[in-house]
């Protein structure tokens, strides 16, 4: 058996694994209001840790990343649209890319 279908294989058994041990182990519904805030805003926390040091770097420039950064914070605040929060950020970006 090649290494890659091995390598295969044990992710598909790890991720099955994820899955199926909290099915196993919560049988009843969770009552604590604790766990259920854990569980509710774990993926945000994580999105975000995977997500902001690759915009802090997506330029190669750090100051425009954080201008961008910036840019779509404001605009976010402003209750503004998905589409225009991300052109806004790139925009202002590539915008200072090109002055800089």
């Amino acid at each position: 058996m090649s290494e890659v279908l091995k390598a295969v294989i044990v992710m598909a058994v790890i991720t099955y694994a994820i899955r199926l041990v909290p099915i196993a182990l919560f049988t009843s519904k969770i009552k604590s209001k604790f766990v259920k805030s854990f569980l509710f805003y774990t993926p945000f926390a994580v999105l975000g840790a995977m997500t902001f040091p690759g915009i802090l770097y997506s330029t190669g420039n750090i100051y425009f990343s954080m201008a961008g950064t910036l840019a779509a914070i404001i605009t976010a605040y402003c209750e503004r649209g998905l589409f225009k929060v991300a052109v806004s950020a790139v925009s202002v970006a590539a915008i200072l890319g090109y002055i800089f």
